[in-house]
């Protein structure tokens, strides 16, 4: 068993995603970095952001009840950065970031264009927990860009190549290692011929194979060297006597 370490109390849940919040209107809008966001329950379907009081978004959160995760792709992980670092009260990061506004379907929020992924969310109740305020919400609307959906339209996240975040640094997601309940799969017989011909022909090829004159089987005659007495004999036959 490898020894662990304990440390102090600490907000260390990863990875989550760095999700781009928009809030108040499409015309006055701000954009923000939320890492502290997931999902409290399916049905209905309800989120959460968690927000510190200080942010210039705060307000505008409390007032207009209202705002958008947008889940951001690995090319906008500059973006990503810089909306969370430089506060919207001084300047305008829709603009300085070139992100394009897109109007949401049931939320005053705008849609990030950019953003593969947006869930539409609309404030129930204000919990203060601290060093933040948790604002949960009501999942209204969700959209996606198109391209993340097949012929039969189903969602494929792999395609949205989304943003991942651990504890100060950004990651892409990688590749896919499984799948919602592949644990309990029982194999197909198919598969089951193929994993006993694979076995099959692993141990054929650990075994080594002989030459075929090793195998072959021997004669039980030996032959004779020659002596003085049947040298010059044919074999098998013995000298005729003199």
């Amino acid at each position: 068993m490898k020894e662990r370490k304990h440390f102090a109390p600490g907000a260390l849940t990863a990875p989550i995603p760095p999700a781009m919040v928009t809030v108040g209107d499409f015309d006055n809008a701000n954009v923000l970095t939320i890492a502290w966001t997931g999902i409290l329950a399916t049905v209905p379907p309800k989120t959460y952001i968690s927000v510190r009081p200080s942010r210039h978004s705060y307000q505008i959160l409390k007032e207009k009840g209202e705002f958008v995760i947008n889940l951001p792709s690995v090319a906008l992980a500059k973006e990503v950065d810089f909306v969370g670092i430089y506060t919207g009260k001084k300047m305008d990061k829709f603009e300085k970031c070139q992100l394009t506004k897109q109007r949401s379907e049931k939320v005053a929020p705008p849609t990030i264009a950019e953003c593969p992924i947006a869930l539409e969310c609309r404030v129930t109740d204000i919990l203060p927990m601290g060093s933040h305020d948790v604002f949960m919400a009501d999942i209204v609307s969700v959209s996606c860009q198109d391209h993340i959906i097949d012929a039969d339209g189903k969602m494929h996240f792999e395609r949205a190549d989304l943003l991942a975040y651990a504890h100060g640094e950004y990651y892409s997601l990688g590749e896919i290692v499984g799948r919602f309940g592949f644990s309990t799969d029982k194999p197909k017989k198919s598969e089951k011929t193929k994993k006993n011909t694979a076995k099959n022909s692993e141990k054929a090829v650990k075994v080594e194979k002989k030459p075929f004159y090793e195998s072959a089987p021997r004669s039980k005659q030996q032959k004779k060297k020659p002596t003085d007495k049947n040298k010059g004999a044919p074999h098998g036959r013995k000298a005729a006597k003199k």
